[in-house]
């Protein structure tokens, strides 16, 4: 892996020129691509993020072994009441988390984010994805930039790759799970259903045609004009929705809770097939990362599970007066990363690194007993790379993190995102680039 970034490097350093028009080409591609919606657009670095056959085996093994795990808090979740007042989870979610899914799978989408050294193969979870996991289109549009950077198509003369396909397997995984749902219909209608006024549609749409090629009517409808009569739930188009894909995440379905009423009531009548239903809300929320480290959880896991939630999953606990002090967290500034309880896209994440000690101090007791968690700062592993979208591109050292996708246990695929900072945000610093492996028989 090292070697093959400093060709990329070296090539760059000696077609500085050639290498800043391919850039400027490739965000040419970038603006006007599916990867631009709402007049956001992902910004990329010109080295792609490399990977070969061992590090995909270690992540099949990463994945496989934390799965197991997040299966086992489910269970135990669902089954043992005492266990469940250890989350922070309102009456009304847990009502919904209780609901029986019907089908073979207790998470059927995750995307497993962590902090891997590239050089010694250690790592740190940054957090779990279940509800919303996406950047699949990202990925996908990134692969096709390629075509227009230079110095990969200087490396393609010298080495093979291949990148990771996450629509069609998704699609796959979705429609072999609804197959032992107990309600399935044998052409069912599939609506991919989340609040329109904050996703990306452009990657509904991919998926829709991915759905419809696969022999499935397709519908994207916003969760707030489905309807819910007589026992079965339409979409915004009329017509009885069989199976959804639920890109909606949990903190938004409980904050707009009245708003999706026919949805919330046909989920409680098991009327229709919700993939993933709200059980996954468990790994989902920070909370989790508390628990993990914490009795009754440790007696559910082998030793070996145990010896790798110590390792890999970072200190966490609540910012409030139950389980610390304001001043322990100032005065050990660097050590922590402040984030919300239930939150997505790096909102209302903060690095102590990042901060002055006043700004710090000031953002603590401002947050304090706000539902917020403290967790054991990770610093990441850090390569160098340049972003051509620079007033003065230049190469410098970014933070790497590796999004692991899962689809249904198994291992599916990376996304790859870096950042100048402490965090990795998608409001601010937010690079991401396309995944490859090399092939080592060329």
């Amino acid at each position: 892996m090292q070697q093959i970034a400093a060709e990329y490097k070296t090539y760059i350093q000696e077609h500085f020129q050639e290498s800043t028009d391919s850039g400027a080409a490739i965000k040419e591609y970038l603006d006007h691509s599916t990867a631009a919606y709402n007049g956001l657009v992902v910004h990329t670095l010109h080295i792609p993020k490399i990977f070969t056959e061992k590090e995909i085996a270690f992540f099949r093994q990463v994945v496989h072994t934390t799965y197991g795990i997040l299966e086992k808090v489910i269970r135990e979740y669902l089954r043992n009441p005492r266990y469940r007042e250890i989350f922070p989870f309102s009456r009304e979610l847990e009502e919904l988390i209780l609901v029986p899914n019907l089908y073979d799978s207790l998470l059927p989408i995750a995307r497993f984010d962590i902090f891997f050294n590239e050089e010694d193969w250690s790592f740190k979870f940054c957090e779990i994805n279940t509800d919303g996991t996406s950047a699949m289109n990202e990925d996908y549009v990134l692969n096709q930039a390629l075509s227009l950077n230079n110095v990969h198509q200087e490396m393609l003369k010298k080495y093979r790759f291949k990148s990771f396909e996450l629509y069609d397997s998704w699609v796959r995984t979705f429609l072999d799970l609804y197959a032992t749902y107990e309600k399935r219909v044998e052409h069912p209608y599939v609506v991919i259903t989340d609040f329109m006024d904050h996703c990306c549609v452009n990657e509904f749409q991919e998926f829709a045609a991915r759905f419809r090629k696969a022999g499935c009517e397709t519908e994207i409808c916003n969760i707030r004009d489905m309807t819910y009569r007589d026992g079965v739930l339409y979409s915004a188009a009329g017509h009885p929705v069989d199976v959804i894909y639920r890109r909606a995440v949990t903190c938004d379905i409980m904050a707009h809770y009245e708003e999706i009423q026919p949805f919330i009531q046909a989920v409680k009548d098991q009327n229709v097939c919700v993939i993933g239903s709200l059980c996954t809300q468990i790994p989902h929320n920070k909370w989790l990362f508390k628990i993990l480290r914490e009795e009754p959880t440790l007696s559910l896991l082998t030793a070996e599970e145990q010896a790798f939630v110590q390792d890999h999953i970072p200190y966490t606990n609540l910012m409030d007066d139950r389980y610390s002090t304001q001043e322990e967290i100032i005065r050990q500034k660097d050590r922590w990363i402040l984030k919300p309880l239930d939150s997505y896209a790096s909102r209302g994440v903060y690095a102590g690194i990042d901060f002055g000690q006043k700004e710090w101090e000031a953002i603590v007791r401002e947050h304090w007993n706000q539902n917020y968690i403290f967790q054991e700062y990770y610093h990441p592993y850090r390569t160098d790379n340049i972003c051509f979208r620079d007033k003065v591109p230049q190469l410098v050292p970014y933070t790497n993190m590796s999004g692991l996708y899962v689809y249904n246990g198994e291992f599916a695929g990376i996304y790859s995102r870096l950042s100048t900072g402490g965090i990795i945000s998608s409001q601010y610093n937010e690079r991401a680039v396309a995944t490859l492996v090399v092939q080592e028989d060329k």
